[in-house]
């Protein structure tokens, strides 16, 4: 049987939608949180949560 585990939140902490198994592979993923209702960018493998932190690309005009 394979081993399984709730996503939580990397914001809030808080138990997301999503279940993560020990064979998943998550690149770029947007992960939403119902309860503090941020998306975040992680990478998911062998059980392990990273969360990606990419520069703004928008430039603000003046």
């Amino acid at each position: 049987m394979k081993q399984e585990k709730w996503l939580l939140c990397p914001v809030c902490g808080n138990k997301t939608r999503l279940k993560l198994r020990e064979d998943t592979v998550l690149e770029k993923f947007p992960l939403f949180c119902p309860k503090c209702k941020q998306e975040t960018l992680i990478e998911a493998k062998n059980l392990k949560i990273t969360v990606i932190k990419e520069p703004d690309t928008q430039m603000q005009s003046r």
